[in-house]
């Protein structure tokens, strides 16, 4: 009885914590570019998708806002998405603190580099044009990413065009932040920016070299084991960071490999929703952020 009664509890919970989820195609006139990529989007386990050629923004508004969102970008490697344990899995817990968010099924670049931050900015602006009916402040819009989705968050934070869709927060899971080889994750350089780039190409796409006192504050998070995408990417960042003035934090946690997401089996799992939740309640610095 007492089991059925929490049950019930953290169903009601849940739905007072969220409203109607919104499904918005980031271009519904076309995209300004193509991935030059054709047929129908694939499935992949564990709610996976890949060959995505029709970017969306999935928002889940906070049934009680505090005036904040965050846009999601899942990692794959540039190749698919891990939408369920790095997307739509951290929707109630997001929602139960105020926070209004949003997963970006964003296309795959297939070389073309500049194809995904184009979703990138076009997902944050269109958030923001909606801010007013989901009880968002647009100064309060965050990007987050894990892995290459966490390269991708970077990229908007570090390559923005214009104040509309600069991020005013960026919160990275094990991020691919490098393009330079031996330090990036091979699938990712090769996909983004194809086989043999030009050095131009891969410095633009190095963001640790693309941070200036105008990159929005950071929440960095990282298993020192991971042996996918090597840790240095994160904390070569947080040094950036840091040699820009610029407000971060870095949690590295001594095992957990990579891909962990919001996986309840991450050993650490207490220690990283609790501390990014303390992160977002008092550590930002808004004021301080323009």
């Amino acid at each position: 009885m007492k089991k059925i009664f929490l049950l019930s509890f953290l169903f009601v919970t849940t739905m007072l914590s969220a409203q109607k989820t919104v499904e918005l195609p980031l271009w519904p006139n076309g995209a300004p570019n193509s991935n030059e990529l054709s047929g129908a989007e694939q499935s992949r386990d564990n709610g996976g998708v890949s060959n995505v050629t029709e970017p969306t923004l999935t928002v889940y508004p906070a049934a009680r806002p505090n005036g904040m969102a965050i846009i999601m970008c899942p990692g794959g490697g540039y190749s698919g998405l891990a939408m369920n344990h790095e997307g739509h899995d951290m929707a109630p817990w997001f929602n139960t603190q105020g926070i209004t968010y949003a997963v970006l099924k964003y296309r795959m670049p297939n070389g073309h580099h500049e194809v995904p931050l184009s979703d990138a900015e076009q997902a944050i602006r269109l958030l923001r044009e909606h801010a007013a009916e989901w009880g968002v402040n647009p100064q309060r819009v965050g990007i987050m990413g894990a892995s290459a989705g966490g390269h991708l968050a970077a990229s908007l934070a570090t390559l923005y065009s214009s104040d509309k869709s600069r991020p005013d927060f960026q919160i990275l899971f094990y991020p691919v932040i490098s393009m330079q080889k031996g330090i990036t994750h091979g699938g990712s350089r090769k996909n983004l920016l194809g086989e043999n780039p030009s050095q131009e190409l891969e410095q633009k796409y190095s963001l640790e070299r693309q941070v200036s006192p105008r990159t929005p504050q950071a929440f960095i998070m990282l298993s020192s084991d991971d042996d996918v995408v090597p840790p240095i990417n994160g904390i070569g960042y947080f040094l950036a960071l840091r040699d820009h003035k610029v407000p971060a934090s870095l949690h590295a946690y001594p095992t957990g490999g990579h891909g962990w997401g919001f996986r309840d089996s991450f050993t650490y799992k207490r220690q990283w929703t609790e501390e990014l939740e303390k992160w977002l309640r008092d550590g930002l610095v808004f004021e301080n952020n323009k």
